[in-house]
């Protein structure tokens, strides 16, 4: 998607550890216009696969899950990564590692949520190695929900996440592949 590749090369700022950071434009500070764009794309992508709801995981994946979601008209579940006293009933829990934070969650999503009815689009800002996506997956498994397709706006595709997860079946579409971030310099994959 070319318009969020120039707004990447444009506002995205390179950090150690081979962090991207977006959050002028798509996870801290949101450019609506932008993430229609993006959600319309996803809709392009998945448009055919009958999709019943869009997950993601708390809180950065939550405005494009929700972008998204409104183009498919269905609903969006975020998988909570702490409990609180306002859930209800039984839940699906996984744990998943966050790579820009360096730490392990267990995220939870209630169970009234999903079911083996539900044929799922996963949504996510970034794919790195790809764990928050397996802890989705895991939680859409135990649910007996069916995965149609993850849709990423951003994949380090040197990290390797997305790879692993097309090997094994999975229909990953991301919007922009990063190739390498050396010298301050986003490369994409074409």
């Amino acid at each position: 998607m070319e318009l969020l590749k120039q707004r990447i090369r444009k506002d995205g700022k390179i950090k150690d550890g081979h962090i991207i950071k977006v959050d002028g434009f798509l996870n801290h500070q949101i450019d609506i216009a932008l993430l229609s764009e993006i959600g319309k794309e996803f809709k392009r992508l998945f448009g055919k696969e009958n999709i019943t709801k869009v997950i993601t995981i708390e809180a950065s994946g939550i405005a494009v899950a929700c972008l998204t979601a409104q183009h498919f008209n269905v609903p969006i579940v975020f998988a909570k990564k702490s409990e609180s006293k306002n859930i209800d009933g039984d839940v699906y829990k996984t744990t998943v590692t966050s790579y820009t934070r360096g730490k392990d969650y267990t995220v939870i999503l209630e169970k009234r949520f999903l079911t083996p009815q539900d044929r799922i689009l996963i949504i996510d800002d970034i794919l790195a190695t790809g764990k928050a996506q397996r802890g989705l997956l895991d939680i859409s498994r135990q649910a007996g929900a069916t995965v149609v397709g993850i849709g990423i706006v951003i994949e380090k595709g040197f990290q390797g996440g997305g790879d692993r997860l097309r090997e094994a079946g999975y229909n990953v579409q991301s919007l922009a592949i990063i190739d390498s971030m050396e010298n301050q310099t986003v490369s994409f994959r074409e």
